[in-house]
């Protein structure tokens, strides 16, 4: 610690030794200090304050109509993009500082010059921005923060509405593109149908459900047809049986109760064959029956015994079953008029229904393309009257309201420099560049100035020293130095300290 405060002591004197050169130095910086300070031009700021109300009655009412511009977005993003080059460009123009710029290079010097000069603030959670810019005059000032006060607004206002613009002109090339497509497509579609109209199935059946119903109508004049020739033939086999009977004198004897089964019983292989084959138990055994009643119709007409005239065979009686005979004609002649007509229709409805799958696939295909075109087409129009409202909304002053809170007034007095601070720090620089002067000097021009300095420098014994002896004169003249060196130093500081004082009267 001792060795420590003896370093300390000694540089203290030897800086001590030039302090006259370290006052010239300081005197010297602060005045020329002084003057760059004196000279440096005034600098005056402006600012404004806005407050954006984002919060609309219009969100909840049109929220399931159209796509609710996001305002607090667009106006953070517009805070963030507002000194971007083509808004620079926009102010220079505003307050006429493009015509100070004759070339290109100063243009773009102005332009990194107001860009580092304007600043902006905001919190996003209370919606106020500060706008704030620092300039040379007290008018460029005002109307650089008034220009883009303008610009921050109107770009918050009109970036959506371009978008919203662009959209709209894109749906409509789109809506263009579909009517063509829906109009194409209802062309196909109706020269598909006038092809094809014979083969397009009908509303509430088909193909196969008319085939079916066909076939069970063929089916059933079959049987009455089969019913109709087996009555002509009974009929004929009567008449048959009369005229036998005039020559031979046996008449045929006509048992009803079992034609009556015979008959009931044919309708009934009739039916059964619509659904088995021949071999199937159930016709086998009714043809069994058949034959069983045929071969005891014909014994019990081997029984009965024939009397009276042959002539009376050819009575009215005969007459009327060959009028009957010829109503049975007709019928049969009738009856297989409709089944061969049931036959072409069965066989037509076949070809058309092997070529009507076809047709329908491709109906089906012209119908999808049909209905997508026309649900993209419906989308795309809503789509477009909801873009069109979504540009009016964004548009619209009733979604954010801006209220200046600070509007933008002209400086009365400059906000720098702060000379008072700089001539507090040229003061200081000035004593530290005084010393660091003195100091310099005295390791360029070293002297001992004690004994034991010169025995731990040089290694040699001292053996005494010699004391200075100051006379009164010399007394005099050192107490004057010191009297004029602290007069100095008290000048320094009183002057700079007025001057600071000053500065901070005017501010």
């Amino acid at each position: 610690m001792e060795e420590l405060l003896s370093q300390l002591q000694t540089l203290v004197k030897g800086v001590s030794k030039y302090r006259w050169y370290a006052m010239a130095i300081a005197w010297i910086v602060t005045l020329v200090g002084s003057i760059v300070i004196f000279t440096l031009p005034d600098t005056y700021q402006s600012s404004a304050r806005v407050f954006v109300d984002t919060q609309s009655v219009l969100k909840p009412l049109l929220s399931g109509m159209t796509s609710v511009p996001n305002v607090e977005q667009q106006v953070s993003i517009m805070s963030r993009t507002l000194l971007s080059r083509p808004n620079i460009e926009r102010v220079i123009r505003m307050v006429d500082l493009d015509i100070k710029t004759g070339t290109a290079k100063d243009k773009e010097k102005l332009i990194d010059e107001l860009i580092s000069r304007i600043k902006i603030n905001g919190t996003i959670q209370n919606d106020i921005y500060t706008i704030s810019y620092t300039g040379d005059s007290p008018r460029l000032t005002k109307d650089v923060v008034q220009s883009l006060l303008t610009i921050f607004v109107e770009g918050s206002f009109g970036g959506k509405k371009n978008d919203s613009a662009k959209a709209i002109q894109f749906i409509d090339d789109q809506i263009k593109t579909y009517e063509e497509k829906l109009a194409s497509a209802e062309n196909a579609l109706k020269d598909f149908k006038l092809k094809h109209m014979g083969l397009l199935p009908r509303q509430g059946s088909d193909y196969g459900s008319k085939l079916l119903e066909m076939s069970d109508q063929l089916n059933q004049a079959r049987l009455e047809l089969r019913e109709a020739e087996q009555a002509r033939d009974a009929i004929k086999r009567q008449i048959s049986g009369d005229e036998a009977g005039a020559v031979s004198a046996t008449p045929i004897v006509v048992n009803p109760e079992i034609d009556e089964r015979i008959q009931a019983q044919y309708k009934n292989l009739d039916t059964l064959r619509m659904q088995y084959t021949e071999q199937h138990p159930d016709i086998v055994s009714t043809k069994r029956l058949i034959a069983q009643l045929e071969a005891r119709k014909a014994e019990e007409a081997k029984v009965k015994k024939t009397g009276g005239d042959p002539g009376a065979h050819y009575s009215p009686m005969l007459q009327q079953l060959k009028v009957s005979l010829s109503s049975a004609e007709a019928r049969v002649a009738s009856m297989r008029a409709r089944v061969d007509e049931f036959s072409m229709r069965v066989a037509r409805l076949k070809e058309m229904s092997l070529a009507a799958p076809e047709v329908e696939t491709q109906l089906a295909q012209l119908n999808r393309d049909y209905q997508i075109n026309k649900e993209n087409y419906e989308k795309l129009v809503a789509s477009r009257e909801a873009a069109k409202l979504s540009g009016e909304l964004s548009a619209t002053t009733e979604m954010m309201t801006f209220r200046v809170v600070d509007p933008p007034t002209m400086p009365l007095r400059p906000t720098g420099p702060k000379r008072a601070l700089l001539f507090a720090g040229l003061l200081a620089g000035a004593l530290a560049a005084g010393i660091a002067v003195a100091f310099l000097l005295s390791k360029v021009r070293p002297t001992f100035l004690s004994q034991n300095e010169l025995r731990n420098e040089t290694g040699l014994p001292i053996l005494g020293t010699v004391t200075m002896i100051w006379t009164d004169q010399e007394k005099q003249r050192r107490k004057k130095r010191l009297y004029a060196f602290g007069a100095s130093f008290a000048t320094l500081v009183v002057l700079y300290g007025g001057l600071i004082g000053a500065m901070l009267l005017k501010a």
